[in-house]
């Protein structure tokens, strides 16, 4: 189809102009400042878009959509109606899934699976393990984006613990590394001790005293001295603490990651909402710190970590309750809420949301509101107030942390290569994303 978008305001590149937009074969073809818009094309479908923001897509690099292995709480199909609800155009999952995605048949299974179902446009992480390093060589860096490495355990476990194995993924691997830091040896240590004290029935807000601060800044180090070492690709996900937050600085070669979960929640969230915003690394008192490195380019990137699980399995005492929960349909409203307290301006939320990922990750013309690049598109109304309630989630877990909470824009227009997927709260179901495309 071919698309006229005109009188936006267009946010991109840090710049907000008046313009109009014109769209075809899925491509941007035409950007026109106020006032220079040519005739509209014959045959066009025309969005009057005054008093609306015109962005690209988000890309959300950091998501868990459990399939295969955990479809009971989330799939590909209907996580990524969520995300189109949310303004997300592209993103790339996690391996933590069952089977586990540690070779390079299973991302390609990942790959057909979503090809049949997804809304938007994809991508998967290879899971690195203590022993597939052979399979990290063989990585095609056009097609495959990313290596996941967890050094602490986290949901389904994948913790990679041999020093020579996470040593030769970082000299050897050809593409980037993301990596969840925290020291499992202190984090089972402080476990064992608070069990020893208090039972296994431990209250929800022992979470931070479990995964501490400790626990994450002495993983952190470890994995920047030995980045700096091998030269390698290194990018440090869902930062949580203060110390962490000054080991990073704007064009750093090592780049870092704040998660929505960590930049909307307080260190009261755990007594409040419970195992409902468990997570890991665990929500600190560290709020204000990541907001501010976020806001100064210190921390290159923002993402989710949609982590759905359902409501039952979250209502379980702490040592049975998993860890985890989705953000993808807030995530851009809530982090334009943030631009309402003067935290970040929206130009920064989309440098960080959708040009940081697109760079970091070498996404090909995607990411950026340019000619020639693919139409991938959200459209935002700023002035219009709604609540997120459960009702709202479009998510399979049909709950979300942030009920209750009001916010004063809104996501009208979903646009994935060109096709509205989201529409004034329709999803087109009929629509479908394409494979991620990497610069090599």
């Amino acid at each position: 189809m071919s698309l006229f978008i005109r009188n936006a305001t267009i946010i991109n590149e840090g710049l907000s102009m008046e313009g109009s937009l014109f769209v075809s074969g899925g491509l941007i073809q035409g950007i026109y400042p106020s006032g220079n818009a040519p005739e509209i094309p014959a045959g066009a479908t025309v969005i009057d878009a005054a008093g609306q923001w015109l962005l690209p897509g988000v890309i959300d690099t950091h998501v868990h959509f459990r399939e295969p292995g955990a479809t009971h709480k989330a799939d590909i199909a209907s996580e990524t109606r969520a995300a189109a609800a949310g303004g997300v155009t592209s993103f790339i999952d996690m391996p933590n899934n069952t089977p586990a995605t540690t070779t390079l048949e299973l991302v390609e299974e990942k790959c057909r699976r979503a090809a049949a179902t997804s809304l938007l446009n994809y991508s998967f992480y290879l899971g690195a393990t203590n022993s597939n390093l052979s399979e990290i060589r063989r990585i095609n860096p056009a097609e495959v984006g990313g290596v996941k490495l967890f050094l602490g355990s986290s949901t389904g476990n994948m913790l990679v613990d041999d020093e020579s194995a996470i040593a030769a993924i970082f000299a050897e691997s050809p593409v980037l590394t993301a990596v969840h830091c925290e020291d499992d040896r202190l984090i089972r240590q402080n476990l064992d001790a608070l069990v020893a004290r208090y039972g296994e029935a431990l209250p929800a807000d022992m979470h931070p005293r479990i995964r501490t601060a400790e626990a994450c800044l002495r993983s952190t180090e470890r994995v920047m001295r030995l980045a700096t070492r091998y030269r390698a690709a290194v990018h440090i996900l869902h930062v949580s603490t203060v110390l962490e937050c000054t080991l990073f600085s704007r064009g750093s070669a090592i780049t870092a990651e704040a998660c929505v979960p960590h930049l909307w929640f307080d260190d009261t969230a755990c007594a409040r909402l419970a195992h409902f915003v468990k997570c890991n690394p665990a929500i600190k008192g560290a709020r204000e710190y990541l907001r501010l490195a976020v806001a100064d380019g210190c921390i290159a990137t923002i993402a989710t970590d949609h982590a759905p699980h359902t409501r039952s399995e979250k209502q379980q005492p702490y040592l049975q309750a998993p860890s985890g929960m989705p953000s993808v349909q807030y995530a851009l409203p809530l982090m334009l809420e943030l631009c309402r307290d003067n935290i970040f301006t929206p130009e920064i939320v989309v440098e960080r949301m959708c040009h940081a990922p697109a760079k970091l990750f070498k996404i090909a013309r995607r990411g950026f509101i340019r000619e020639g690049y693919y139409a991938d598109l959200t459209l935002v109304h700023p002035h219009r107030e709604w609540r997120i309630t459960d009702a709202t989630v479009l998510s399979k877990c049909g709950w979300t942390p942030y009920a209750g909470t009001t916010v004063h824009t809104q996501v009208t227009h979903t646009f994935v290569n060109g096709e509205p997927v989201f529409v004034n709260g329709q999803i087109n179901a009929a629509a479908k994303g394409q494979r991620l495309r990497f610069t090599v």
